[in-house]
């Protein structure tokens, strides 16, 4: 499995999107992003750590920075999710698996003692060079966002 650390260069990524388009780290080039990996969509977690990302939205994007969040939904789950939630941050799917496994965030976890392979909740600060400046893992959801955001007005 792939580790990335902060100061490495972040795994190139090009995902559809909910809303039918495209997000590419070729496209965010110069600009700082934010890439937030979450297990699945509608689901209590996922769904809190998008409200809380949206409800910055715009203060990240006073900061000149772009919030993905990434999931392996497909895009027609991404696009119910975002509507009923009224998410402002872009939903990435990356259904085959390769961003989730260049980011190293498909990991086997376990649940009531069954092992099984599912997605990390991590969240990766991309600054405008392509830097991974800050890796957080294994995500408790309340007040991440607020946490990140300071993190990106800090490069």
């Amino acid at each position: 499995m792939t580790e990335i650390t902060e100061g490495q260069p972040a795994p190139a990524f090009d995902m559809a999107t909910a809303d039918g388009g495209r997000v590419s780290s070729a496209a965010l080039g110069g600009k700082p992003y934010v890439l937030y990996f979450y297990p699945r969509a509608d689901t209590p977690g996922c769904t809190a750590e998008g409200q809380d990302f949206s409800a910055l939205a715009d203060d990240f994007a006073a900061a000149g920075a772009t919030v993905i969040g990434v999931s392996r939904d497909p895009v027609k789950k991404l696009d119910r999710f975002k509507a009923k939630y009224d998410l402002s941050v872009i939903l990435a799917s990356d259904e085959p698996g390769e961003v989730t496994g260049a980011f190293g965030v498909w990991v086997e976890k376990a649940l009531y003692g069954r092992a099984y392979m599912g997605v990390e909740r991590a969240t990766f600060l991309i600054d405008g060079e392509g830097v991974v400046r800050r890796v957080w893992r294994k995500v408790r959801v309340k007040g991440h966002a607020a946490e990140v955001l300071a993190a990106v007005r800090s490069i």
